[in-house]
């Protein structure tokens, strides 16, 4: 047993010990519960809290529109922000990044449940509105950034090796999925209950109730991802190049690798957000099978899962990049078939769509070992850690084209002559009209698709060959220190 008194000493011993932990599958499920436990107030938010706040609060649209729109001004400070205390922060025993999920998880269910609480209808308007503005704000671009930032980076700081960064990007995406699963399913069959009219109404109180119930579950996934994720990549910023603010906005700015993977995932972004949004138009107008939709959300849980075994190993034989490339150029043709085959029958559709979901989840799951690998490349550039940087620029140009993508739904039906029932009246829409529906969600992600994977092929530098000269190089900087 190793008596250690002397605080220096014991750090340098349990680093020592955290280095030669062999990583395995407790790493890849606390960093699985780490986005899964992220995802409770992330997709209770995105899909129930603009109907509370219309709804039970009583708060226009329009104003509504605003707070979302001020809060991504707001990130564009704080995920940067954050990204920087991150970085300049010296590692403790626990590593560098590990110890924010630790000190950020009760302020971020604690602020996720204070947006949730319905008594606020009481209050004058102004301060509802007030309300409001202060408690989203907190959550998304304080508490949940101070959070999910520092969560993010520390995959690079969890293993240095293609197979293993492939394996916790591929877990991470099954702890969205199965939140999405969890969330997205059973909560509206709790909140909604129906009214004597037979319309479906949001209760605020069954809304609360829900939210604190994620507050519980989110705050035992965050600590299993505290205790159970090792950072075994632990690198000392004193002894590293600092970088002036000017040096390190050069650096970001000719970033090839960031600035090529930001435009990809925009891309993903706009096509994926897009085709997802017309698909309620696509099963219920041209197919007219509202079922089919449920059995093609669910395949693309499905595919996840399928995928997950084999994503390490596809990244350590053909490379991350050559393995999505080709991946997307599938799905592209896939979808490119359907577009010029303007299938009639939904489960015909649905069978084409499981292969066209198998081609994307190679990029998809192969997303956050991407973004490990550019901080990697960060610092072999520079010869300075900035992980948190390079993640928070990440984070706040997703949300960027997350925004984007959320308003090109209305106005595609718009432009297309989608029309909208004013009252109880059923509309049947126009041949032409679902035809353009059709096309939208079949042209879209082909030509997306086809676009990322050029992305990935010339001007994405990070090949197989490349991650291995860069490896080679950090061990040899991590030797001369």
């Amino acid at each position: 047993m190793i008596n250690v008194s002397d605080a220096k000493a014991k750090k340098d011993v349990l680093v020592e010990e955290a280095a030669h932990r062999p990583f395995g599958i407790k790493d890849k499920i606390a960093y699985m519960c780490g986005d899964f436990g992220n995802d409770f107030f992330f997709i209770l938010a995105s899909s129930f809290l603009m109907v509370f706040y219309t709804n039970v609060l009583g708060i226009p649209g329009a104003l509504v529109g605003t707070l979302f729109l001020l809060s991504r001004c707001v990130d564009a400070f704080t995920d940067i922000g954050m990204g920087r205390i991150v970085d300049k922060a010296k590692p403790t025993e626990a590593g560098r990044y590990r110890p924010w999920i630790k000190r950020m998880m009760l302020p971020v269910v604690t602020a996720g449940v204070l947006m949730f609480v319905p008594w606020v209808a009481n209050l004058p308007y102004a301060a509802r509105v007030v309300y409001i503005f202060v408690t989203y704000i907190l959550w998304g671009s304080f508490c949940y950034t101070g959070i999910n930032i520092p969560y993010g980076s520390m995959a690079s700081a969890i293993t240095d090796k293609p197979g293993e960064r492939a394996a916790l990007s591929t877990f991470r995406s099954i702890g969205a999925s199965l939140a999405g699963m969890f969330v997205g399913s059973l909560t509206p069959l709790f909140v909604y209950t129906t009214d004597a009219y037979g319309n479906q109404v949001l209760q605020g109180n069954r809304v609360f109730m829900v939210a604190c119930v994620f507050a519980i579950l989110a705050l035992i996934c965050y600590t299993i991802c505290y205790k159970w994720s090792v950072e075994r990549i632990v690198v000392n910023n004193s002894a590293q190049k600092q970088l002036k603010p000017i040096e390190l906005v050069k650096a970001l700015i000719t970033n090839r690798a960031l600035l090529s993977m930001i435009a990809a995932a925009i891309v993903a972004l706009l096509s994926t957000m897009l085709a997802q949004s017309m698909n309620m138009y696509l099963y219920m107008d041209y197919f007219k099978n509202v079922g089919a939709m449920s059995v093609a959300s669910a395949m693309m849980v499905v595919c996840t899962l399928l995928l997950a075994p084999f994503a390490g190993k596809i990244a350590d034989k053909f490379g991350k990049k050559e393995a999505s490339a080709v991946g997307l150029l599938l799905s592209a043709a896939v979808y490119a078939f359907l577009f010029v085959a303007q299938i009639k029958n939904a489960w015909v559709f649905c069978g084409f769509l499981f292969f066209a979901n198998i081609g994307s989840g190679v990029f998809n799951l192969m997303l956050w070992a991407f973004v490990s690998d550019i901080i990697d490349y960060q610092t072999v550039q520079t010869g300075s850690t900035d992980g948190g940087t390079i993640y928070g620029v990440y984070s706040f140009s997703r949300k960027i084209g997350q925004a984007l993508a959320g308003g090109l739904g209305g106005m595609v039906l718009s432009v297309i002559g989608y029309q909208v029932s004013t009252g109880a009246q059923t509309i049947v829409q126009t041949e032409a009209v679902t035809k353009a529906i059709y096309a939208v969600t079949t042209g879209v992600p082909a030509v997306g698709y086809v676009v990322i994977a050029l992305i990935l092929l010339f001007w994405y530098p990070l090949s197989k060959k490349k991650m291995a000269e860069i490896k080679t190089k950090l061990d040899a900087m991590n030797t001369e220190k």
